[in-house]
């Protein structure tokens, strides 16, 4: 009887091990998964994004003052900017329809020059980018944008 339980015990052991090992295994598949969506994000954003909204997500100089032509220039994402501000929803459509648009729809007043990039980036890259920039922001700001994402 006391080997059975020896046993019994034994069997259990390697089975936590088991379990232990796969969930550290899966940790580390998800941690790779992650590091390697914003690094496409960051490649994704350096491609088509900063060169108007800058390397650092700094943004154009003056950007809450439109220019002579009425257009605003690009704003910051970093957390001095607005892209906080607003869901995921949002930020999906202002990148995939361009910001004119989603600007009219919305009623608001303004000129935006931010382009339509929904022929060129599809969802995952329009993912991709979010949370590259995401990434960026200090942990109080993500909390506050993920609560008005729904998260």
């Amino acid at each position: 009887m006391a080997a059975r339980r020896s046993n019994a015990g034994g069997l259990l052991a390697r089975g936590l091990i088991v379990l232990i090992i796969a969930g550290v295994a899966a940790g580390a598949v998800w941690f790779s998964s992650r590091a390697s969506n914003l690094q496409r994000g960051g490649a994704l954003y350096a491609e088509h994004c900063a060169s108007c909204h800058g390397a650092g997500l700094e943004g154009q100089p003056d950007w809450k003052i439109a220019g002579d032509n009425g257009v605003l220039p690009a704003p910051p994402h970093d957390e001095t900017g607005h892209t906080w501000h607003h869901d995921d929803a949002m930020l999906t459509d202002y990148i995939r329809r361009g910001g004119q648009a989603v600007l009219d729809d919305m009623g608001v007043a303004m000129t935006s020059g931010m382009p339509s990039f929904g022929e060129i980036l599809d969802d995952g890259d329009v993912a991709a980018i979010l949370a590259f920039i995401k990434s960026r922001w200090p942990d109080r700001i993500r909390a506050v944008q993920a609560k008005r994402s729904g998260g």
